[in-house]
């Protein structure tokens, strides 16, 4: 039997965090990955830049059921913190729109960095190796494996959530978690595109590949816990030949429910209709379509005017010029659904943080069990939020596991 301090479950961002902290405390570390290799997600982050973090990470850019959870964690590993690690390594990195954090060259700089910093504190990473049972043998966890057995004092479980399972997602850590009896806020998919009900299919999805920016939200859901009662994003949408996609979208597809619309501003502190009050200026159909064309791209413009004029005679009344001005502010998409897992960049929910110790990530109802990165019901916004918080709660549990 193979006895170590520390057995950590996943050899992704946080499980590699936590991992080094652990490491260098001059803890026994040792992780399993199920996959052939560590750090598959990090790989194909940004476009294969790695988005590793974000500057102006705040708990407010994080949804939870409790959302002053991600407070403890995030205040005591920051953003500036990873970056001086990045830089402790003479990793080329650039910063993009609202905060960033890009490598210049490829996301392997920063899985390399985490495996030589791994190696420095003498942790072992063991790849392709299955769990095939948890047992707690007070005072320590017995770990059965496809490579035999193992004894530790403590277990990290991070395992990540549910998306692309092409990348060898799994359930294994909400199984886990309600094995040891712990509660979880049901998974969903989140940061992914939205699929558009079948009339909004047939208005819409010829006009695949148009982008324009907007202001999308959607009302909280009821007895929600977050901050606010509408969540909003700033950003560029993308229309496919499914329904709707881009930044924006993917944004509030984290907070949106089936059967909510998402809300739509598609001329973000811009008056687009009611100019024609103004002066001579005709007030007919072609007015309306010049105006509107001055603000979207021509096809969609075109086709939001067809969509949404009632007039029938030759001019445009000032009461049709409001309700129009409102409309392209106002615009309503009731999605049939999401892209799935398949899609998603993170999964929505996961273990109930109420369970949990916010400065150390440990379980409060069977000590030396730890949750960490995706797996907690802990979630980013697009953007580098995401990693921040595997940072910062894997570090978080291998300061104390």
């Amino acid at each position: 039997m193979t006895e170590v301090d520390v057995l950590i479950l996943g050899a992704g961002a946080a499980g590699l965090m936590c991992a080094i902290e652990a490491g260098r405390r001059g803890r026994r570390v040792l992780v399993l990955e199920h996959a052939d290799r560590p750090g598959k997600k990090i790989l194909i982050s940004g476009g294969g830049r790695c988005n590793f973090t974000n500057r102006n990470a705040t708990p407010e850019n994080f949804l939870s059921a409790n959302p002053h959870f991600a407070k403890s964690a995030l205040a005591r590993f920051t953003p500036q913190d990873f970056l001086a690690l990045v830089e402790k390594h003479r990793i080329p990195w650039h910063e993009k729109t609202l905060g960033q954090l890009f490598c210049d060259r490829s996301a392997h700089d920063i899985l390399n960095m985490l495996l030589a910093e791994c190696a420095a504190a003498k942790v072992r990473i063991q790849l392709s190796t299955r769990v095939l049972s948890i047992a707690r043998a007070s005072p320590d966890f017995a770990v059965e494996t496809s490579a035999g057995a193992i004894a530790a004092i403590s277990l990290v479980i991070a395992t990540g959530g549910l998306s692309i399972p092409k990348m060898c997602a799994t359930s294994f850590g909400y199984d886990l978690a309600r094995q040891f009896d712990h509660p979880i806020v049901e998974p969903r998919p989140g940061l992914v595109p939205l699929v558009f009900n079948a009339q909004d299919h047939a208005d819409w999805s010829d006009l695949a590949g148009i982008s324009t920016e907007v202001v999308a939200s959607c009302a909280a859901p009821a007895r929600s816990k977050t901050r606010a009662a509408r969540c909003e994003f700033r950003e560029k949408m993308l229309i496919t030949h499914r329904g709707l996609s881009g930044p924006a979208i993917l944004q509030i597809s984290s907070y949106w429910h089936p059967g909510v619309a998402i809300e739509l501003d598609l001329a973000p502190q811009q008056e687009v209709f009611t100019r024609l009050l103004a002066g001579i200026a005709p007030r007919d159909r072609s007015a309306g379509l010049d105006a509107l064309r001055s603000t979207l791209p021509s096809r969609f413009a075109d086709r939001w005017l067809r969509q949404n004029l009632t007039a029938h005679g030759p001019l445009i009344s000032n009461a049709e010029i409001a309700r129009l001005e409102e409309g392209i502010h106002t615009w309503h998409i009731v999605p049939a659904g999401t892209d799935g897992y398949a899609k998603a960049e993170v999964t929505v929910g996961g273990v109930a943080t109420d369970a949990l110790d916010a400065r150390t990530m440990q379980s409060r109802i069977v000590t030396g069990l730890y949750f960490v990165g995706e797996v907690v019901d802990v979630t980013g916004w697009l953007g580098g939020y995401n990693f921040q918080w595997a940072w910062a709660s894997g570090f978080a549990a291998g300061q104390s596991a």
